[in-house]
């Protein structure tokens, strides 16, 4: 059997080692137009920004390392220029010679991967200006990097590789600014949560510019679409990437709904012996099974070596993904897993919503303060999803809430879960204990949550909702939800009178705590309709302000 993998990266050097490994001799051969193989495009910012010592340290292996290994033909500077599907041959262009080839195949692999989205933007061609994709592209930026000193840049683009980049050349002593096209960075979160994170790039000195767009680009500076000129000897682009369709497309590959390459759950196309994998292939949400589009290494591997097991007779399938992803910006870990509260309620579930504010680990031990808000599905008790933003303990977090969601745990399957606990590294309640046990109440109607969102809607539309804030005098004047009253909750039972238990009504503390006490002694003494706000005074805050 003759197999042909058309690229060489993570997806494809996958299903080469996988087939290697369930069969001996299959010709296995990978064509790839690139210079380098198997690299890790998510350590490019790092090696830039000066925490990776080697741009080697990204290619960790060789197209001669990979024949010695496995067996495996990998020619890098050649691109495959036409397909016959029905001969099964493909055409191959040698870049450095110009020679051109034919080869045929019994089964061939599309793992073209994704090429970075360049705008429209006048300028974008000029030598200061650059996109983070290949290990060659990253050696042209640290070449220019290092012969002109650039002191000011400007990154077009708030997702991963745009925040990854700000935090390491802010981190290397140069001024950034992000220009952002929507109102928020990091698509995938939502707005709330986003805006903790622009708080912190903003505290470290990122000038970010939402709602912008860059509309020229000149040698030493960058125009927006507002008439601001920033300052800027370096330019990097990092809009997101398409998926590199076009040879499937000329062949009569189908493409998804996400422009990506449409598979099942083996990884095949719509042509027979006709696979893709990785940033070119199109995935689906282990949610609502709908295809999704999310480029991350971890998810080609995934797929690469499920294609090379079926290919070679395994049984291997798909299962589909939540989008888990994490970041690291400056001191702050943010995580995401599932879908968000937009996505759920596009997609039509009636969602429970959760802002949980705690420590990682104990307070008395340092403990840093983690925001958790997380979704359920009232129908069907079912988490959604989670995001995540804090110092430390996100990525242990969100790995169990992506574990969870993956097994179909319902909101009290989370209380029940037998954590690790120890004062340096959990509560004894973990967060994410305590999440579950907040949503399951939550939908029980035990203890009926409400977002700042809601409760600002409800109020502006004239519903009349007395809002109780339970917290020391002193905190209600340094900060409180509008239109509240201070009521403290040790005053509570005996200054219960001032109420009216006929009125919707909503308690609040700094977090949720206190405020979820003071609603379980208005419940208990006949309050018919109550509420405690959604992460507390904190998070109404920072929802007021992300909302300016």
């Amino acid at each position: 059997m003759k197999i042909i993998i058309i690229g060489s990266v993570a997806a494809g050097t996958s299903v080469a080692a996988k087939a290697r490994r369930n069969d001996e001799q299959a010709d296995i051969t990978l064509y790839n137009a690139d210079y380098d193989i198997s690299y890790s495009i998510c350590g490019i910012p790092y090696f830039l920004g000066g925490e990776v010592d080697t741009l080697g340290a990204l290619t960790p292996r060789s197209a001669p390392w990979f024949k010695k290994r496995y067996n495996v033909d990998i020619h890098t500077r050649h691109e495959v220029t036409e397909i016959d599907p029905e001969q099964k041959k493909v055409t191959v262009k040698n870049l450095d010679t110009d020679e051109v080839i034919e080869d045929n195949y019994d089964t061939l692999v599309f793992a073209t991967g994704a090429t970075p989205l360049t705008p429209s933007i006048p300028g974008v061609e000029k030598d200061h200006v650059f996109q983070i994709r290949t290990i060659q592209n990253t050696a042209t930026v640290d070449t220019y990097m290092r012969d002109n000193s650039p002191k000011k840049v400007t990154i077009v683009g708030a997702g991963f590789i745009g925040l990854e980049m700000a935090e390491q050349l802010i981190q290397k002593g140069l001024e950034v600014a992000i220009v952002q096209r929507s109102n928020q960075v990091m698509p995938h979160f939502d707005k709330d949560m986003a805006y903790r994170v622009e708080e912190h790039l903003e505290q470290k000195g990122v000038n970010l510019l939402l709602n912008e767009e860059a509309t020229d680009i000149s040698n030493n500076s960058v125009e927006t679409t507002s008439g601001r000129v920033i300052e800027s000897d370096m330019v990097i682009l990092a809009v997101g990437v398409r998926p590199n369709t076009k040879l499937a497309k000329e062949i009569g590959v189908k493409l998804g709904t996400t422009g990506a390459i449409a598979v099942n759950s083996k990884m095949q196309t719509n042509l027979t012996n006709v696979y893709a994998v990785g940033d070119c292939a199109e995935s689906f949400s282990l949610i609502t099974e709908k295809p999704i589009y999310r480029p991350l290494g971890s998810t080609a591997n995934k797929m690469g070596r499920i294609a090379g097991d079926v290919i070679t007779g395994g049984t291997l399938e798909h299962r589909g993904i939540l989008g888990t992803g994490i970041l690291r910006v400056f001191d702050l870990a943010v995580g995401h897993t599932g879908l968000s509260e937009k996505e759920a309620r596009e997609s039509g579930y009636d969602v429970e919503v959760l802002h949980n504010i705690k420590p990682a680990s104990a307070d008395y031990l340092g403990g840093k303060e983690l925001v958790i808000k997380a979704l359920a599905d009232r129908e069907t008790e079912r988490i959604l999803g989670a995001q995540i933003v804090g110092i430390n303990g996100v990525d242990k977090r969100i790995d169990v809430f992506a574990t969870a969601i993956t097994f179909k745990a319902k909101a009290e399957d989370l209380f029940h879960l037998d954590l690790a606990y120890a004062p340096p590294f959990s509560t004894t309640k973990d967060p994410v204990m305590y999440t579950g046990m907040a949503l399951q109440n939550a939908i029980d109607k035990k203890n009926r949550l409400i977002a700042p969102q809601e409760l600002q809607d409800r109020i502006e539309s004239g519903e009349k909702v007395q809002v109780i804030d339970t917290r020391a005098a002193k905190q209600f004047e340094a900060s409180n939800v509008n239109g509240a009253i201070n009521i403290p909750l040790a005053n509570l039972r005996t200054d219960v009178k001032e109420l009216d238990p006929e009125i919707p009504t909503v308690t609040y503390c700094n977090s949720g705590v206190t405020g979820n006490a003071a609603q379980n002694v208005l419940r208990n003494m006949g309050f018919k309709e109550v509420y405690n706000l959604s992460g507390g005074n904190k998070n109404y805050q920072s929802f007021n302000k992300g909302k300016q």
